[in-house]
């Protein structure tokens, strides 16, 4: 489908869905973003829904100014995957073991590495720059630096929520790892800290939704913010590199005899602000559930834990900003998927999936989430199809 306008107070709402669909606070929060006095344009994906301040799945043009609740908490969130050598008549018919040597490697939930991680001692990550990455942290907000240790420890791990790895296959039979992380702890941390900062500001008094606060721009507050939020975005490709590397690693000596090579990874934000030029005026784009993709750029569409997901390529539409769903997108919230769901109805529905299959996943299973097809059917003129892939294995945070 093409977009759909609805009016909104300074620009017009563009919707790759049909706005009838989509759910009334959700539909509040983009009429709401409209009204902001530095907004230049608002383009909404198929995946849209509720978040903080800002809907999840939506593209937020603004000049001279960046609404930090229009990014996320977890900031630089976003996929990586990679194409190997393995077909799936490599696999074994037990999974099990493969997923918990993943699970060995890849601290989840709030877990980190017992001691740091070492790049220098992974195949194919970049050092150049690794030293001068963590030297900059002592100039991020100091309210934020004592989490030093731990944020070193959380380099190359999962983390929690919606975040996962996957051993896929593609409908050629061949094997792909994919991954979902972001900035782990000190992003969130870095994201909450300026979040209170700009509440305080003079410009953002009077606000239809104090959650849409702004930094604006040659302000020190601005300042300040982009330094962090840049630095937690180098964090974020950091740690899905680190854990990229980890995992291939680990299929590097359980299929040893094979002797299994790797494409190049494809790698893209979802949660982040981004430099860029549109109409003439240079803008700061913020896409909170969305990914980039100008024409002929690779992007990561993910589905569910059940369902598979998708690899495409940018068709390069101005009209979204170059941009386009990071996923299947939310249809209920995690307490309500909770109360509707069993976990006999997760086992059904992850069928030939080897992953969690307990309570304590119930609010990741496959009916939380919209149908990842329609999602892309709705953005057909956004990106082009490349490979539809289907996990076998889930490893969640």
């Amino acid at each position: 489908m093409s977009y759909v306008e609805v009016p909104g107070a300074r620009v017009p709402i563009r919707m790759w869905t049909d706005p009838a669909t989509v759910e009334d606070v959700a539909m509040q929060q983009l009429r709401n973003v409209a009204t902001l006095p530095w907004i230049k344009g608002l383009a909404v994906m198929p995946d849209v829904h509720y978040g903080k301040g800002a809907t999840v799945g939506s593209v937020i043009a603004m000049r001279g100014a960046v609404c930090p609740a229009a990014v996320g908490v977890d900031i630089g969130c976003g996929m990586s995957a990679v194409k190997t050598s393995l077909t799936a008549n490599d696999l074994p018919g037990d999974l099990s073991r493969l997923r918990s040597k993943i699970e060995q490697v890849l601290p989840v939930g709030r877990g980190m590495h017992d001691d740091p991680v070492d790049p220098g001692r992974l195949h194919g990550v970049p050092t150049a720059g690794w030293d001068d990455f963590w030297t900059r942290f002592d100039g991020v907000a100091e309210a934020v630096r004592f989490r030093r240790e731990r944020a070193v420890k959380q380099m190359g791990s999962l983390g929690g929520g919606n975040h996962f790895w996957e051993f896929c296959v593609d409908a050629d039979q061949s094997v792909w790892i994919m991954l979902h992380s972001g900035s782990r702890n000190i992003g969130k941390e870095l994201a909450e800290y300026h979040m209170g900062v700009a509440h305080k500001l003079p410009q953002n008094q009077g606000l239809v939704d104090r959650d849409l606060a702004v930094f604006i721009a040659d302000t020190p507050q601005m300042a300040a913010y982009r330094n962090d939020l840049f630095w937690a975005q180098e964090y974020a490709k950091h740690n899905r590199e680190i854990m990229m590397a980890l995992t291939q690693d680990v299929i590097r000596r359980e299929f040893k005899k094979a002797k299994v090579t790797f494409d190049q990874v494809i790698s893209c934000h979802h949660n982040y602000v981004a430099e860029e030029r549109y109409d003439g005026m240079d803008l700061l784009v913020t896409r909170k559930g969305a990914i980039r993709a100008g024409g002929g750029e690779y992007g990561i569409i993910p589905g569910s834990m059940g369902t598979g997901s998708y690899i495409v390529k940018g068709l390069g539409s101005a009209a979204s900003f170059n941009s386009a769903s990071h996923g299947a997108g939310r249809r209920m919230s995690r307490n309500a998927a909770k109360k509707r769901f069993s976990t006999r109805d997760l086992e059904e529905q992850t069928r030939g999936v080897e992953c969690r299959k307990d309570s304590g996943v119930i609010d990741e299973i496959p009916g939380a989430y919209k149908p990842i097809e329609q999602v892309i059917e709705q953005q057909r003129d956004l990106v082009e199809v490349v490979a539809h892939l289907k996990q076998v294995i889930c490893v969640k945070g």
